[in-house]
């Protein structure tokens, strides 16, 4: 299993990327062959195809650490080919040398060993004179020129609708849980079933990073793309969305825990609890709502107005329940905060 993760993904890639790297090879392919006449020109394929990355701020990333490694790489080949003679041993030197030079120059992973293997391509394929040296690099830039405007001009990815889809989920699940414990704070419950109700508040957390990986990789597809202008908007308020719902995830497992460490039988007896369960049923309601209006999606909700709209008042628990019943006012007020904009 662990051989077959290593090689296979988890999900199949867009098809699209498929056929743009495609394309963009066979034009670096044929251009580069135009414009550099001589060997056939490997170095602008490769180029493209590595180019050509899931968004367009990645192919520039990705075009410069191309370049800046081959042109580095090139430059230490042909050095130490003029200083060395044409021996096989100088491509072993070659490639200890650029990783060296790599090193000292900081440059990234991806750089350095871009270094490290142009050097070694231009010493095993060829000639190493400065004339076929400047042509790999000319070649290089073609292709890696190339990938980009494929990437930009056929269909440039944007990725909003992978993050809607996972914050609608993330803010569905939050207010399902502040209902479930809700329910769970009216009526007396088994041990199991505190236990069963801990471990599905706790799933919250894994689903807030899976919402946050995405709502990146959103903004990454759209930055330098020509079509931001019309996802931009919706991403910002993706982002605004979740910039409130991460705090509530954590006051929501917090509640959660504090009902199960500290339950006892008499707790659903307490005015209190009953009026704290009633306002976290309001604020699964905003919750929902919030989601709604900014075009995340997520369930259906009743009113359309926000819910949870005044401070909740209350009267001294019994000395027995003042430390929950506490701890449960405290996190509901930060929920009411962060729902009014007020955090």
């Amino acid at each position: 299993m662990r051989v077959t993760s290593a090689v296979r993904s988890a999900k199949r890639g867009s098809l699209l990327q498929v056929v743009k790297s495609a394309a963009a090879a066979i034009g670096a392919w044929l251009i580069a062959g135009w414009l550099v006449p001589g060997p056939l020109p490997v170095f602008a394929a490769i180029a493209a195809l590595l180019v050509v990355q899931p968004s367009v701020n990645q192919s520039l990333a990705k075009a410069l650490e191309r370049s800046v490694g081959v042109v580095v790489g090139v430059v230490i080949a042909v050095v130490l080919s003029l200083l060395l003679g044409p021996q096989s041993w100088v491509v072993l030197l070659a490639v200890v040398v650029a990783m060296l030079v790599a090193w000292a120059l900081r440059a990234s992973p991806g750089t350095g060993n871009q270094v490290a293997i142009s050097a070694l391509l231009v010493l095993a394929l060829g000639s190493s004179n400065p004339q076929y040296a400047f042509d790999r690099i000319i070649e290089t830039l073609i292709g890696a020129l190339i990938g980009v405007i494929v990437n930009v001009l056929i269909v440039p990815p944007v990725l909003v609708a992978p993050a809607a889809r996972d914050v609608r989920l993330l803010a569905d699940e939050l207010a399902a849980s502040m209902e479930r414990l809700a329910e769970s704070l009216a009526d007396p419950s088994s041990s199991a079933e505190r236990l069963g109700l801990l471990l599905e508040a706790r799933l919250l957390r894994p689903m807030k990073d899976v919402a946050e990986e995405s709502l990146s990789a959103g903004e990454e597809s759209l930055a330098l793309n020509p079509r931001r202008s019309a996802h931009g908007d919706v991403l910002g308020e993706l982002r605004a969305l979740m910039t409130t719902l991460s705090p509530i995830v954590t006051q929501v497992i917090g509640m959660t825990r504090a009902y199960a460490d500290h339950y006892d039988d008499g707790l659903a007896d307490e005015p209190t609890v009953v009026a704290i369960a009633e306002q976290l049923r309001r604020a699964a309601h905003d919750v929902r709502l919030a989601a709604r209006v900014t075009g995340g999606g997520g369930e259906p909700v009743g009113a359309t107005v926000p819910a949870l709209t005044s401070p909740l008042q209350v009267r001294p628990p019994a000395s027995a329940h003042w430390v929950l019943i506490g701890s449960l006012l405290e996190d509901l007020r930060r929920i009411r905060a962060e729902l009014m904009g007020e955090a």
